[in-house]
Parts: structure tokens; C-alpha cells; sequence
């Protein structure tokens, strides 16, 4: 059974009856193709609109008795892979074609290359039929950010937010792709002004859901046209309707409804099983966070933060297994602070199912026992060199900020410095990742408490260009540091995983190399041998590497594995981690 709109704004039937829904249907079903093989049809094919496309195209095309079209502006939501964009682009060309004499209509988003989205599959459209594109002998010129009806000397155009400026823009048809991402509502007011002079202009925006509040930190323009569409339903029920030029069909699932159901699925997608691969739902479960899943699966707006973990989920963690390294190191997160945050540094091995450990935190304590309290820089920088000893630290993956001398200073030294760019198209996917692993249990820590903590007072902050982890709000004493170095250091260690090791010692691959030995104090050169000239051993506890130069950490001492106090006899053996 096809999912039902949750939400569809009440129209005459004598209107529906009058207006251009069968005509709109005849001309997508006659010249609009499928641009990208899918569920949905093979790519070339013709699109076969459901009956519940059908159904949503006669409403908004709706027209009064005196013939003219009964909305003004429509809002369609879908959730995602439910059909938008090849809705959009088709109502976008039939706006071009069919209406008058130098019409425009344009493809609008929030930035050029989500309007283009729409757009291009428009162009695409035309491309694949003969009697549409003129390079075939159709009538539509392709351009490339336009499209052209010389005839009636119309134009389909790309406009996105971005644009210096929108003035002098006189629309017939206006397809809003994504609205939920606005910014503000300039871009939208501006249009909608702007089609003034028109006699029958139609403004569309379909979009799934997103975010109440747009960066204003005022409910979003598409949230609000969510609201009202709301309140025309409320007032239908009770026989009132002062609000006949909009029109919202809104496909998801009520608020309160369990996002991991099946049911709830079926009952918000109407392309499920049919332009809808359920699958992809399932897979998308496991893999995006629970605010993601509810606002592009289910049509479901949230508000802009919300806890980011699934309860219990970092718990399930938890591990006492010893902390061992595997060939390829570790990569060491660190995020740094001055006086009022937290400073954090964890280790993270570079496996398919990595561990996690705490080798440092530096929290500000009470201001009533030390009021004056700074991070002791020089500790902490410390504990870097010492880890870097410890283990095969492949990076040190940093937020620099205020630290960025003290990181200069270690760099200098060989530690192998790298700044994690805090910004959203960095941070997002590995934000993402994390929680991928968490929620499926591909790692494991060593259940300290103080990071427990940092990950349960960890929120998620969504905005139209992706999410990240934020505290609850900037000034609050609740602490995320040590969940943000290791977010840093698990998307570097999956980088790693996945890289081969590079650089040769004597001519032999690194990847080759399994033991060495030097006949010089440590940092002299180093030979490829099958063992210890002095003792015969070929193991130690510790090796130190830098870049491809391997020296051995310890002097040769002849007990294996535990070594005695270092001797200075000249001799130094160890092992390389491949």
C-alpha cells in the first residue's frame, strides 16, 4: 500500500477537476525521461508518474472558477530518493514550454550547485528527447547554465542564494529545490515578489525536511511554510479557509514515531519498493546518526541540536583488553585549550576495529580550589614526545587552535604534526564515521570515565551543510574535548589503514623489512640483519622511527623480552612494524 500524505492541504474537487493536472501528467509521461538508471526506470525511458504524483500534480495546478490557477506557491515534501528532483525538473520544463510568450523560469536553491541539481537533470531531460532538443530537430536550445525556447522567447535559468543580485527578475515558474537549506529568506522573498506581474505564476519548492532554525536563529522559511500549511489544515477541519493560494503535500512520519520501524518506513516514503530501493533504508540505520535518518528518511524537522550517541552505545565500548598496537601504529588525537576548556590527547591503533586509550586530560578544576588554573603547556607537550616513544605514532592529528606555537615546536623535533581542519566539510564525515563505528561496534576503549563522560555530554549540531559535535551551549562546563580528539584521530587512523607504508631502508620496501640492528649509539645508521651481533636476540620492547630512519630504543642487553638497564657497549638491535 503507497504511503499517504501525512499532511495535503484540502482543494476543491470542481477546482482540481478545472485545472492543467492531466495536462501536466500527459506532457511529463510524453517527454520527460528517466536521466540516471534507478528503481524508478531505466535511464532513457519515459517517466511513469504513480498515482500519487498524479494526484499532488492536479492539486498544486488546480485552477478557480474564473480560470486562473487557485495557489501561488506550493511546498512538496518528500523524503530523499523519493522522486524530487525528476518532479522538480519536469513541472520546470512544463513551465517553460507551455507557458507565455517570454516566460522565465528558474531552478533556485540555496547554492548554484544545489540548484543545479534540478537544473541539469532538466537539461538532461531535454538532451535524451528528439522533439525537445534542438541539435535533434526539437525546440528547446541548451545552454550552459539556461535553457532556451527561442519561439516564445523564454528562458529556464540557475539561481541560488549566492548571486549578487537578484533584482530585475520577472519569474513565471520558480522550482525551489531543498528549501529547508535557506539560509534566510531572502532568496525566497525575492522571488516571490518578484512574480507579481505575472498573471499565473506558480513558485514550488519541494525539499525534505531539515532544521527549524535557519543561521538567524529564527524558525527557517521552509519551516514556517511547514507551519502554515499546518494551519490551513487545522482551519479546513473546521470549515474555515482564508488561505487558497498555498498548497503543502508533506509525505513522512508523525513526530513521536519509532525511526527504527519498518512500518513507520512504509508509511512515510510512498516510492518504498517501488522507486525505493527499502534496503537503502535498512543500510541507512546503521549508518547515519538518528536526527539525519529522521529529517532525510522520514520528513521529520528537528530542532538545530540534539545528542548525538544512541544511549548505551559508547558503554558497549568498553573493553579491558590490553592496549596492542598492531603493525601499522597508532595515530594520536589531540585537542588543545588555554584556561576555560579542556585539553585532550588519546591514542588510536590503526585497525579495522581500532582501540582507543586516554593518554592525557587537562580539565580546569574547580575556579574555588584554583582560580588562576592554566593548561601547563609544557606537560602536556610532554606527554606528546613520550607517546611518540611509546608507540609507532604515525600522526598527531590537531585542532591548533592557541597551540599552534607549541605544534611548530614539536614538528621541529620529528613528531609528526598534522592540523585536522575544524571546518564542516572536514569534520562532518568524520563526525559521521565515528558514529558508524560506535553504533556498530567496530571499537573499543578502555572505559575511562572522564571520557565516557566527554562522549555522553556530546551534542549534535545540524545545519544545512552538515552536522558536527557541539556542548550544549558555548559557555557550558560540560566538557566534549577528549570525544572530539578522538574523532580526529579515528578518521585519520581509517586515512592510514587503508595507505601502503612508503620508503625503503638499504634498498629493501619498508613493507619488506621485518628486523634491523645498528652497530652505533641510537640514531647512527642502521643494517638489515638477521640478528643481534652482540646477543643473538632479534626482539626488543621498544623501536623508534622517524620518517624511514629506524634506530633501535634500547641498547643491546640479551634478555628478551624483558631488557635490562640500558648499557652503554655500543650495541643496539630492534624491529620494524610493518
Amino acid at each position: 500500500m503507497v504511503a499517504a500524505p501525512l499532511y495535503m492541504t484540502p482543494v476543491p474537487a470542481a477546482d482540481v477537476k478545472r485545472g492543467d493536472g492531466r495536462v501536466v501528467t500527459e506532457f511529463v509521461q510524453s517527454y520527460c525521461r528517466v536521466t540516471k538508471a534507478s528503481w524508478g526506470g531505466s535511464a532513457g525511458s519515459l517517466i511513469d508518474l504513480r498515482q500519487w504524483q498524479q494526484n499532488a500534480i492536479a492539486a498544486v495546478y488546480a485552477r478557480r472558477p474564473d480560470k486562473r490557477l487557485r495557489h501561488r506557491q506550493a511546498l512538496i515534501g518528500l523524503p530523499r530518493k523519493n522522486g524530487k528532483s525528476a518532479l522538480g525538473s519536469s513541472m520546470g520544463l512544463y513551465g517553460l514550454i507551455t507557458g507565455d510568450d517570454g516566460s522565465e523560469v528558474y531552478s533556485a536553491a540555496v547554492d548554484k550547485e544545489q540548484a543545479r541539481v534540478v537544473f541539469n537533470v532538466a537539461k538532461r531531460m531535454v538532451e535524451l528527447d528528439p522533439e525537445l532538443d534542438d541539435r535533434q530537430g526539437g525546440i528547446l536550445r541548451i545552454q550552459r547554465d539556461s535553457i532556451l525556447y527561442p519561439e516564445k522567447n523564454s528562458i529556464y535559468k540557475v539561481l541560488s542564494s549566492e548571486a549578487i543580485t537578484k533584482e530585475g527578475l520577472n519569474p513565471t515558474v520558480v522550482i525551489y529545490d531543498e528549501l529547508h537549506g535557506a539560509p534566510d529568506p531572502e532568496l525566497y522573498d525575492v522571488m516571490t515578489l518578484a512574480m507579481g506581474a505575472r498573471i499565473d505564476p506558480l513558485l514550488i519548492a519541494i525539499t525534505t525536511a531539515g532544521t527549524k532554525s535557519d543561521k538567524t536563529g529564527h524558525d527557517s522559511v521552509c519551516y514556517k511554510l511547514y507551519q502554515r500549511g499546518v494551519k490551513i489544515c487545522q482551519d479546513a477541519a473546521v470549515g474555515k479557509n482564508d488561505d487558497e493560494s498555498f498548497f503543502r503535500a508533506w509525505w513522512g512520519a508523525p513526530d513521536g514515531a519509532d525511526f527504527r520501524d519498518p512500518e513507520v518506513w512504509a508509511a512515510a516514503n510512498p516510492g518504498l519498493g517501488d522507486i525505493l530501493d527499502p534496503e537503502q533504508l535498512s543500510f541507512a540505520l546503521n549508518s547515519v546518526h538518528e536526527n539525519e535518518f529522521r529529517t532525510k528518511h522520514l520528513n521529520q524537522w528537528v530542532s538545530a541540536v540534539h545528542a548525538w550517541l544512541p544511549q548505551g552505545a559508547w558503554e558497549a565500548c568498553g573493553s579491558n583488553r590490553e592496549f596492542t598496537p598492531g603493525k601499522r601504529g597508532v595515530v594520536l588525537g589531540f585537542d588543545g585549550s588555554k584556561s576555560q576548556d579542556t585539553t585532550a590527547l588519546v591514542a588510536v591503533t590503526i585497525d579495522a576495529e581500532p582501540q582507543i586509550i586516554v593518554i592525557g586530560v587537562w580539565e580546569k578544576p574547580d575556579p574555588k580550589i584554583d582560580p588562576d588554573w592554566r593548561v601547563p603547556r609544557g606537560e602536556v607537550k610532554d606527554a606528546i614526545r613520550r607517546a611518540c616513544q611509546d608507540y609507532n605514532v604515525r600522526e598527531v592529528a590537531c585542532d591548533e587552535y592557541i597551540w599552534t606555537d607549541a605544534l611548530e615546536e614539536l614538528a621541529d623535533e620529528g613528531i609528526p604534526i598534522a592540523v585536522f581542519s575544524q571546518t564542516l566539510s572536514h569534520i562532518a564525515p568524520a563526525t559521521q564515521r565515528m558514529y558508524e563505528m560506535v553504533t556498530n561496534k567496530k571499537v573499543s576503549h578502555d572505559r575511562n570515565p572522564t571520557m565516557a563522560r566527554h562522549f555522553e555530554n556530546c551534542q549534535l549540531k545540524t545545519d544545512s551543510r552538515g552536522s558536527k559535535l557541539a556542548k550544549d551551549s558555548k559557555s557550558s562546563p560540560r566538557k566534549i574535548d577528549l570525544a572530539m580528539a578522538t574523532v580526529m584521530a579515528v578518521d585519520r587512523a581509517g586515512f592510514f589503514l587503508h595507505q601502503p607504508l612508503e620508503g625503503t631502508i638499504n634498498g629493501m620496501a619498508v613493507s619488506e623489512v621485518q628486523f634491523v640492528w645498528g652497530d652505533g649509539p641510537a640514531g647512527g645508521s642502521v643494517s638489515i640483519g638477521e640478528s643481534c651481533a652482540r646477543c643473538g636476540n632479534r626482539i626488543v620492547r621498544q623501536l623508534k622511527r622517524i620518517g624511514i630512519q629506524v634506530v633501535c630504543a634500547e641498547p643491546c642487553s640479551g634478555t628478551v623480552p624483558e631488557p635490562e638497564p640500558p648499557k652503554d657497549d655500543g650495541f643496539y638491535h630492534g624491529y620494524m612494524v610493518t
